[in-house]
Formats: structure tokens, sequence, C-alpha cells
């Protein structure tokens, strides 16, 4: 068996939509035949657990078979946070591995904030994704900009942080180990804005600069949050798993994550569904 692919979720910032990204490439995974191991390093929030405890539920309830990760047993993440932080590298460590023995994909999900654990999960990444809002508040994590001209002036904290990762998987690795670095860009609002054009050329140059690809992200749409406490996500829609009324805008949304999944190089798993000639 080879090595499976570690995809690190990660942004200093809170509030970003890390989690929300993470359940969407995961489903997509799932749904591209991928056995899919997830770690979900928010030790206190973990909302990447609850949703995959959810699904199990409202699978169970609706009597539906649907695509389920796994995930190593860290145990109480709000005891695992009070922990030192041999305790908690040491319950990571034993996870990882778990999860390396029997998975195709490794999802890792970060918190907002800098910690030991997110940055060791970030020096084991093959992909790193980092979603961020249309803001220049968001930015201001990647990079710094002049506050008359607007220009770009250097990197920022977490810019820094990925290239000290990067720096560490090459000296554990070899210089040929390199971390795929992708910034997506999430919950857009629909309509275009001056502003987005502004940080937009921003990301262009620091993407330059600092080596990281750019990639679409998912708006902000109600189907989302609509979705989230069933556990499921639009890559699940069907027939058969139909918990809300069907739309033009969940069509669109299914397009969108196709999108996302091809821009992370992954496979998407998303075949077109009844539903969607339908809406």
């Amino acid at each position: 068996m080879s090595d499976p692919t570690v995809i690190v979720v990660g942004n200093e910032k809170g509030g970003a939509g890390k989690s929300t990204l993470a359940i969407h490439i995961v489903a997509g995974q799932l749904h591209a035949g991928k056995r899919v191991a997830i770690i979900d390093l928010d030790l206190r929030q973990r909302s990447l657990s609850r949703f995959f405890a959810n699904r199990t539920a409202w699978a169970a309830a609706n009597g539906q078979s649907l695509p389920m990760p796994t995930e190593p047993d860290m145990g109480d993440g709000k005891a695992l946070a009070r922990a030192e932080e041999t305790e908690q590298l040491a319950r990571f460590e034993a996870a990882f591995a778990e999860a390396r023995a029997t998975a195709d994909v490794i999802l890792i999900d970060t918190p907002g904030g800098d910690t030991v654990l997110s940055r060791t999960a970030h020096g084991l990444a093959d992909q790193i994704v980092t979603p961020m809002n249309d803001s220049f508040v968001d930015f201001d994590l990647l990079g710094q900009v002049d506050p008359v001209t607007l220009d770009l002036l250097k990197p920022s904290i977490y810019s820094e942080s990925v290239w000290e990762a990067r720096k560490h998987r090459a000296i554990t690795q070899g210089r040929n180990a390199t971390i795929d670095w992708i910034v997506v860009t999430n919950r857009l609002a629909v309509a275009e804005a001056r502003n987005r054009r502004r940080l937009e050329e921003r990301m262009e140059k620091l993407a330059k600069r600092v080596g990281f690809r750019m990639g679409p992200g998912l708006r902000d749409r109600v189907i989302y949050r609509e979705l989230f406490p069933f556990g499921l996500t639009v890559a699940d829609l069907s027939t058969e798993v139909r918990p809300v009324a069907v739309s033009l805008a969940h069509v669109a949304a299914r397009q969108e994550l196709r999108n996302l999944m091809q821009a992370l190089g992954l496979e998407g798993g998303l075949l077109d569904s009844p539903l969607d000639a339908a809406a």
C-alpha cells in the first residue's frame, strides 16, 4: 500500500471556513471511492468530528447507507486541550500512524491559531489548503500591505508558518519532498466588488513571492448551512437522500464543489444526479 495523501486545512485566523471546506473535501473524496481518515485538531470545537457523528445518526435514522471516513480516537478533546504538549503530540502521532496504515487520504482540520499540533500537522502535509474570506482582514495573516498605497510589503505570520513547514519537510524527507499550498477564497458574496479586485491583485503578487496557488472556494450559500445538522453535503444529495427541497442553487453548489476538487487536483466523485435535472 502506498503512502496516503495528507491534506491539511489550515489558517491561523478563525472564521475563515476551515471546517466547512474540510467537510466538503472529505465528502468529495468519499464519493470518489477513496478511503479517508480524518483528524480534528480543533480540540475544543470539533466541528469536523461532530459533522460526521451527525452523518452517522442521520443515516441510521433514515435507513440510508452513506460513505464514511474513519477517525482515530484521540480521546476527549476538551481534556486533551488542557493536557501537556507532550501528551497532545503523543496522541496525535498515534492517531496519525493509525490513519496512515488504513487510508488513501488523511485530512487534518486545524484550529484557528498557532499550536504545537497545528505546526506538527503542517509539517506532515502533502497539500495545505487555506481558506480565506475576500477581505483584507483575512489577507493580513498571509501578507502585509502598505496602509496608504495598499502595496504588498512582505509575507505575514501564516505565510511564515507554511515556509517553516516546507523547510521541516525538506530537512526530514529530502529536498524533493514538497508541499503544495493552495489558497481558496471562501464565503464569497455573489456581487463583485472593488475591494475584491484590489485583494485579488495583492493575492497574485503574494502567490508569486511565497509560492502558493490560487483556487476557487465555496460561496456563502444557505444549502451548506442547511445540510450541516444532518451531516450531509451537496455531494450526498440524491433521489433517496433529500432532507431539504432541491433548487437550482443546489445544482450550482455541486458544480462549485466539482471546481474546488479539480483545483486541488483531487478526484471529485460528483456524478450528475437526477436531482440536477429535476431542479
